[in-house]
Parts: C-alpha cells; structure tokens; sequence
C-alpha cells in the first residue's frame, strides 16, 4: 500500500470532527508524510480517524489506511510508547 507514499514528502490534513449536527472541519499542513500520520494517530481524537484524509503527492490516505501507515515496519519516526 505505501510503496508509492515518500514519507518525506510533504503532506495535508484534512479531518471532520464533532458530532453531525456540529462538524468542524480542520486542515494541518507537515513538512513530511510520515509527520502527517503521526499527528493523525498521536494527537488527534481515536474517533476522528474515520473522519480523516491525508495527501501527500497524487496519494490520499483515509481512516483505517492512515492507521495502517502508522504501523508500517517501514515507518520513519519513532512511535508514541503504548
């Protein structure tokens, strides 16, 4: 799946939060992919992944794909301890 995603490329954030009658939108630009997922994961709401998209390049990743990203043997960051 992320054979084509540079994680050195930069990326865009885009998640829907809130409940439906009370959504907020919110946009984040990174410096790098793998900066995207991790804030997607790390620091945004377990909930709101279902909400989230990130772009990177020609690619876009959603919900259960960013999580998969994160979790890549191949991802560059360091993760969050559990």
């Amino acid at each position: 799946m992320n054979a084509a995603l540079d994680w050195a490329e930069p990326a865009e954030l885009y998640a829907v939060l809130g409940a439906f009658h009370a959504r907020s939108a919110q946009y984040f630009r990174f410096s790098s992919a793998a900066e995207a997922i991790r804030f997607a994961i790390e620091d945004m709401p377990a909930a709101a992944l279902r909400g989230m998209a990130v772009e990177s390049g020609d690619n876009r990743y959603e919900g259960q794909q960013i999580r998969a990203l994160y979790d890549a043997q191949d991802y560059p960051l360091e993760r969050a301890k559990r």
